[in-house]
């Protein structure tokens, strides 16, 4: 087993992805839990839980640092593009 310097592996890391370890887990959690929000029967409690957050709080302040709206703002919007789903412009 090759041994390698926490350095080296952020640095490798980085060069591949373009992100560092932390941005990238924090980027997968983030769009994972916004798949998990449009899911029927969502709370922001559980998709917290399920994307590895202790509490609905820090959960809710990491959504809205990473993508610029609360959990519940983000689900607010996606129903609201739902209903206009299939709708067409020209009537």
């Amino acid at each position: 087993m090759a041994t390698v310097s926490r350095t080296t592996l952020v640095r490798r890391f980085t060069e591949l992805t373009g992100q560092a370890p932390l941005a990238y887990l924090t980027e997968l959690r983030m769009t994972l839990a916004a798949d998990l929000l449009t899911e029927p029967g969502a709370t922001v409690a559980t998709v917290a839980r399920r994307v590895g957050y202790a509490d609905a709080f820090s959960f809710s302040a990491a959504f809205k640092r990473e993508r610029g709206a609360s959990p519940s703002t983000f689900l607010r919007g996606q129903k609201a593009g739902q209903g206009m789903a299939g709708q067409s412009s020209l009537g």
